[in-house]
């Protein structure tokens, strides 16, 4: 697995029983990413990529419970903690037009309807009903807007140009 081709799909956010589970909180929508037999890597930064294929993954509270090849009791699992599981970007399946994946739209540049700059997407954050992108300036990132990811807010994407072009509503950037 090339480094600059993943992308990822959830966090190691603990372990669970002595078997060696990881608590992991999905980054993805379906399950789908999680099925067994798939190769993920676990990577944190600084630090070598990892290898593994999926023995099995289960919904578990708000994330899921991985089983990984050779990771068979809690002291292995331990050490995996706080790294992200990424999957290989060419592995995802194909969206619907007008459809994007998170890793598409975070880094795009943020333009208003009347071509003012507000920065770059910086995260998206999951709300139920709609996702909101977190839209941070570069030269000072303490100013951030949210910008709720509905059409009516969010009217272009251009991925090759990358840029999101939005039409915001009266005081939601001040």
């Amino acid at each position: 697995m090339r480094e600059d081709a993943l992308t990822p799909i959830g966090k190691v956010v603990g372990t669970h029983g002595i078997k060696g589970y990881l608590k992991v909180l999905s980054f993805a929508e379906s399950t789908a990413s999680f099925a067994p037999g798939k190769q993920v890597a676990l990577r944190q930064k600084g630090k070598p990529l990892v290898a593994f294929r999926i023995e099995s993954a289960r919904p578990h509270k708000r994330g899921l419970l991985l089983a990984l090849e050779g990771i068979a009791s809690v002291d292995m699992a331990k050490k995996w903690v706080g790294y992200e599981l990424c999957i290989d970007k060419t592995t995802l399946p194909e969206l619907e037009k007008g459809t994007y994946y998170w890793h598409q739209i975070i880094g795009l540049e943020v333009l208003t309807v009347d071509d003012r700059r507000l920065g770059r997407v910086a995260a998206i954050v999951p709300t139920g009903s709609n996702d909101v992108y977190v839209v941070r300036d570069e030269k000072d990132e303490r100013k951030e807007v949210l910008v709720p990811a509905i059409d009516s807010v969010v009217v272009d994407i251009d991925l090759k140009q990358e840029v999101l072009r939005v039409d915001l509503p009266e005081g939601l950037e001040d």
